[in-house]
């Protein structure tokens, strides 16, 4: 059975198997959690990121942790550099990301953050939904993975993903 969990943090220091960066398809980890990754995780994630080339928008791509306590990094590229997220490249992205959790054997914890809602400039509710949907559409699916984490960097990120996993899991639609 697997668990999701929603929580407050700093996703570079979760020790999951996998975390995921909120990625331009370039794979350049410039600022936001991408600059953090790499400031944190070392020169390692970068040099993986440039080898493995550009990758579409939608598509993901996977490389070592480096320096930091989880042992790979999926990047879910949702946006070109210099551009913004919609709902399509989020859906297709969290997909990919899935995706690449399954195939890699060693993978059974994964730690996701509000892909597209800081540089990208995507609403922080409609990033929830979209991933949330995702996510829950992989599990009734069967999955290999025990825990998905959504670790949110703010107060304020944390109570609306909070608030429609909520919604999402006992039908609430927050009519009186």
């Amino acid at each position: 059975m697997t668990s999701v969990h929603i929580e407050q943090g700093d996703i570079t220091e979760y020790p999951v198997d996998a975390i995921v960066n909120a990625a331009n398809s370039d794979l350049i980890l410039g600022g936001g959690l991408a600059g953090a990754i790499a400031r944190r995780g070392g020169e390692e994630i970068q040099a993986q990121c440039t080898a493995h080339g550009p990758i579409e928008v939608g598509q993901a791509a996977i490389t070592t942790a480096g320096l930091l306590p989880a042992k790979y990094v999926i990047h879910q590229a949702s946006m070109s550099l210099g551009r913004k997220t919609d709902d399509d490249s989020l859906r297709r992205s969290t997909r990919a990301v899935l995706e690449i959790a399954e195939k890699k054997t060693d993978i059974f914890t994964i730690a996701f953050p509000a892909v597209g809602t800081g540089i990208a400039g995507f609403s922080m509710t409609r990033c929830a939904e979209i991933m949330l949907q995702e996510v829950r559409k992989h599990i009734e699916k069967g999955t290999k993975l025990t825990d998905i984490y959504f670790v949110l960097f703010d107060s304020n990120a944390y109570e609306i993903f909070k608030k429609q996993w909520t919604k999402m899991t006992t039908g609430s639609n927050d009519r009186p």
